[in-house]
């Protein structure tokens, strides 16, 4: 009980409010120092603050920082792991679609209350902004340090509100206020015009979702994502595709489960997959994913059994070029995890010419020693290819400074290219190291390396504490071939598509931006000379098909994507919060002709994954 007021007082005016709002039952419960139970009755009590509100009709609550107490409701769900608390529902709406009548009661300890407890709460309203004020996230309204009276036990919950297609609207955001540098807080509710708004209108209240298609995977802390929306951008194999910066997928909802998953098990499930039936739960916010149905019921698994796909083979006369993300590879690795990336090059992929890999890491991993080689790690992987089948693929690379390319630390990762001898030849001009630029050289008609393998513009600060292009020369079949391997910046501390911000702050764009004009200039010194020069970029490009960074890239007409042309239910690489998107890309010079194009789906629509990225594949005759 607060103590500000005496206790007789304070469990007259809970009583009060109780029987007025139907919670006062006959049941009691035991009482520890923060819990306690009512009896008795009361008359003449102040009317006291309902949950809507402390929720208002904007983000952010009228009453944040403030005392309230006697707030009531019935018990809906119960966390005892992470952010401890549990979530409480007025049954009495006041038929403001604007204001939830849920909210969550953040107690730091295991809570001692139980669903369907009637309960009366003192405390401290406060907005909770998960991963901190930096992030740029929305809040979430929470009563803090509370003091808790069970009223009755064994109510009914309150009925769930129904998330389907009809109910969440198309348009996902409105513009935020300028005047507030942008964001969204301030503007009232507007839950039948924007889908954030139609969400947060349900914070914290008790709501439910249907038979559900799954758009991302079961990650690695049981959590996975689904639509409501099932036609909403849909995938060939079953996802949601992002496609836009206009077209955020409104359908789109994360699962997590109340039950520890020591008690319950959380369902394995694969992108196209089902969860049939009801789940139901407190709508809560957090960090890694915004609007979060944590289920109470959870609907029931429904495996439809999406399979890993296998690209053609490159017929004699083609050149196979390819790019995967071997998500931090270091010799410290299981055996299993060269196995199974080695039998997707072979089986998937079906060896490809040239491979251009990124994230490999140094001799050690982790290991912050100053190792720098990378050469047992690739030893270990094209022994592993050997073994599954595939050719005896060669390597070339250069090492990088110690600590001076980003990732990991001490992993030192940078891109290699495997190639198969028997194939294609790589020409070797010596000279690249880590802060030695390549260039382009040559007469009219006829472009070369000025050093392969080697580093584009590694001085340019564009690359500071990111992975530099790697350019390599080939031939095959007689014709020069000239590809760069590339890791561009991370889209670390960019803001999220829940963030109070709207449009969301994209601060990683601009580095990525110099590190695609830099590129791009490359490749335009190569087209100077021979215009109908065969130039591959390729890799983690780290942004989508339609960004700033990709326009940059292809300026000029320079380069084009070429997962561009495949239809738009097949664009993508990489699943982030239920969004099928790329980041993964394999762009081509005007003098690449008739190509065929591959996004390879082996790992990011799985729950089993050997890497979180998509490897893509390019097949075309020099």
């Amino acid at each position: 009980m607060s103590s500000s007021i005496p206790r007789s007082a304070a469990v007259a005016a809970v009583v009060s409010a109780a029987l007025a709002a139907g919670l006062l039952g006959g049941a009691s419960a035991s009482a520890d120092d923060a819990t306690t139970t009512a009896t008795g009755s009361a008359t003449g009590a102040a009317a006291p603050v309902r949950i809507h509100d402390i929720q208002g009709t904007t983000r952010v609550s009228p009453l944040v920082g403030k005392q309230v107490t006697g707030v009531t409701g019935v018990v809906t769900g119960v966390r005892t792991y992470g952010s401890r608390g549990f979530w409480i529902q007025d049954p009495k709406s006041d038929d403001n679609p604007a204001t939830s009548e849920g909210i969550f009661v953040f107690t730091s300890s295991i809570p001692t209350v139980a669903v369907g407890d009637a309960v009366s709460v003192n405390g401290t309203v406060t907005e909770y902004v998960p991963g901190g004020l930096n992030s740029g996230n929305q809040s979430l309204t929470q009563i803090s340090k509370p003091a808790i009276t069970v009223l009755s036990k064994g109510n009914a919950v309150p009925a769930p509100v129904t998330i389907w297609a009809g109910s969440v609207p198309g348009a996902y955001t409105p513009e935020g206020d300028p005047a507030a540098g942008g964001s969204i807080n301030g503007l009232t509710l507007r839950p039948d015009t924007y889908a954030l708004d139609y969400y947060e209108s349900l914070e914290g209240a008790n709501v439910r979702i249907g038979t559900s298609r799954v758009v991302g995977a079961t990650d690695p802390y049981s959590e996975l994502w689904v639509t409501v929306k099932p036609f909403e951008n849909d995938s060939v194999r079953g996802g949601t595709v992002y496609g836009s910066y206009d077209s955020q997928n409104t359908g789109r909802l994360q699962i997590q489960q109340l039950a520890p998953i020591s008690q319950k098990p959380f369902p394995k499930a694969n992108v196209g997959d089902w969860l049939a039936g009801t789940t139901e739960g407190p709508l809560d916010f957090n960090q890694f994913g915004g609007y979060t149905l944590v289920a109470n019921t959870l609907g029931e698994h429904v495996d439809l059994g999406l399979e890993r796909e296998v690209t053609e083979r490159q017929h004699k006369n083609e050149l196979a070029v390819a790019t995967y993300n071997v998500e931090n590879l270091d010799p410290s690795d299981p055996q299993d995890k060269f196995d199974a990336l080695a039998k997707a090059v072979v089986e998937n992929l079906a060896s490809p010419d040239i491979l251009a890999l990124e994230e490999i890491q140094d001799d050690n991993g982790a290991k912050n020693d100053g190792t720098v080689t990378a050469g047992e790690t690739l030893k270990k992987f094209t022994a592993a290819i050997t073994a599954a089948g595939g050719p005896a693929y060669e390597w070339r690379s250069v090492d990088p400074q110690n600590n001076k390319d980003g990732g990991e630390p001490g992993g030192n990762i940078r891109q290699v290219f495997l190639f198969n001898p028997a194939r294609v030849s790589f020409v070797d001009r010596p000279g690249g190291d880590a802060t030695t630029a390549t260039a382009v050289t040559g007469t009219k008609g006829d472009a070369h390396l000025t050093v392969s393998p080697g580093r584009i513009d590694p001085a340019n600060t564009a690359w500071d504490n990111s992975r530099k292009p790697l350019a390599g020369e080939f031939v095959f079949r007689g014709r020069t071939v000239i590809v760069v391997a590339n890791h561009f910046g991370s889209k670390g501390g960019d803001e999220s598509l829940v963030s109070h911000h709207q449009p969301p702050n994209r601060s990683s764009e601009a580095k990525r931006l110099l590190q695609a004009q830099a590129v791009n200039a490359f490749v335009k010194d190569a087209l100077a000379l021979d215009k109908q020069a065969d130039v591959v970029v390729l890799g983690d490009i780290n942004d989508f098909e339609f960004s700033g960074t990709t326009q940059a890239l292809t300026d000029g007409g320079a380069l084009f994507p070429a997962i561009k042309s495949l239809p738009r239910g097949e664009r993508y690489s990489y699943v982030y919060q239920g969004n099928s998107q790329v980041l993964d890309q394999i762009l081509t010079s005007p003098g690449v002709h008739h190509f065929e194009y591959d996004s390879v789906h082996i790992n990011a629509e799985f729950a089993d994954q050997n890497s979180d990225h998509d490897p893509q594949v390019l097949r075309f005759r020099p």
